[in-house]
Order: C-alpha cells, then structure tokens, then sequence
C-alpha cells in the first residue's frame, strides 16, 4: 500500500524535509506504509551533494538550502508538482529488487507516462538525469540537432533502503526563477513547462496521471533499467 498525500497551500522546505525525513525513518522499521506526498513550496534554491558553487549564480535571489539527495541546484516554487517519494527500493528497485538504477528508471517512466497522458512525449538522455521535452521551435543546438528542454527533475537519497526526496515537474512555474542557478548543472539545454508547452494543465490534472500511471511504470522498470 502507498499512501498518497496532498499538502495545501505551499509547504515550508525546512519542516517538510524533516517529516519527510521521520515518515522513511518510519517506514525502514516497518512503522509506516510507503509515501507520495504531493506540493509545492515557496521560491527556492536546493543544492544536491554534487552542487557546484559557480551554478549558483544569483545566491541572494531566494533563500538557499543544502540537501543531502543526489544531483545539483535546482529550483522549487509555485506551479512546480513537487513529488516526495517515499518508496521501498528493494521492492521497486527491479526484478531482482535493490538495484538503485532501476528505482531512479522507474521514476524517468512513471513521468513519461503521466506526460504522455497529456500527449507530451518525454525523453531520458545518458548522462542527464530527468526528463526531457524537444522544442523543435526553439534554434537548433549547434551540432544541428533538435533543441531539448527539461520539463522534470529527479533527486533522490536512499536510507536503509528508503527512498525520500523525490521529482519536481513543471506545471506553471515562473521560468525566469531557474535564471538564478545552472538548473541541474546544465547551461546547455533550458527548462520549459506544461503551460510553456501550450498546454493548459492544471495540477489536479496532472495529480491524477500520476496516480493512474504509477503502478505500472514501476512494473515496467525492470525490463529497460540498463542505464
């Protein structure tokens, strides 16, 4: 059983991080069932455990906090889906159970399938963790290909085989807002949103294509987890 969990209105990252921090704590003892918490925060930077401090180009933009889950700056805010996971990694973590980089495929699935709900078609590129939109409308890159953009970001840390922290997908949010940081250590590719897409998805809307599409992504995950 996963318990799924909305959280109104915008949640402070300080307090949330540590309930977030006790419900895995919980669940690795075998106190609490598995966790999706749905919510946005305010205006944010986050660092992740391979931030470098050059990405952080406008540090006094927002308030800044270090975080102990994988990856990079990135931003949070209002009209972002924030998607705190927190899942049992030997279960979910492929056919075998425990491997880590089929959990994190399971996660680039499920967004592509809740995307692909919405006839946006997601893509997961080596060496760029989360998931990606072309933008044929957008100059191409300079090697003549198709220019990309991310639509979603994943982080994750895992404790006694729990994961906490999880995905941030783009609805609506204030795009010049990732102008104060190298989103994901990337200065090569942009960021863009559902809205930014021409699409007018609300975040109930794409609430229920994450709820419809997360069994069977994570079934589906251990059959294309070779990274």
């Amino acid at each position: 059983m996963v318990e799924w969990v909305h959280i109104p209105g915008f949640a402070p990252y300080v307090e949330t991080l540590a309930a977030m921090e006790a419900r895995a704590e919980a669940i690795a003892a075998g106190h609490a069932e598995e966790a999706i918490w749905l919510l946005e925060h305010p205006p944010l930077y986050t660092s992740g455990t391979s931030a470098r401090a050059e990405d952080l180009t406008d540090p006094h933009r927002f308030e800044v906090h270090e975080t102990r889950r994988g990856g990079q700056y990135t931003y949070h805010g209002p009209g972002q889906r924030v998607v705190y996971c927190m899942l049992d990694v030997k279960a979910r973590g492929g056919p075998k159970g425990g491997d880590v980089r089929c959990f994190v495929r399971g996660l680039e699935d499920w967004v592509i399938a809740a995307l692909a709900e919405f006839n946006v078609t997601g893509v997961i590129r080596p060496g760029r963790v989360g998931v990606w939109v072309e933008r044929p409308d957008r100059p191409a890159n300079s090697d003549g290909s198709v220019a990309e953009a991310k639509i979603a970001a994943i982080g994750i840390k895992i404790r006694r085989w729990v994961s906490f922290h999880g995905i941030a997908i783009n609805v609506d949010p204030d795009l010049s807002h990732f102008g104060g940081i190298v989103p994901c250590g990337i200065k090569e590719h942009g960021v863009t949103s559902l809205v930014d897409l021409g699409l007018p998805v609300a975040m109930g809307d794409l609430d229920a294509a994450l709820m419809r599409t997360f069994d069977g992504a994570f079934a589906f995950a251990g059959s294309t987890c070779a990274l």
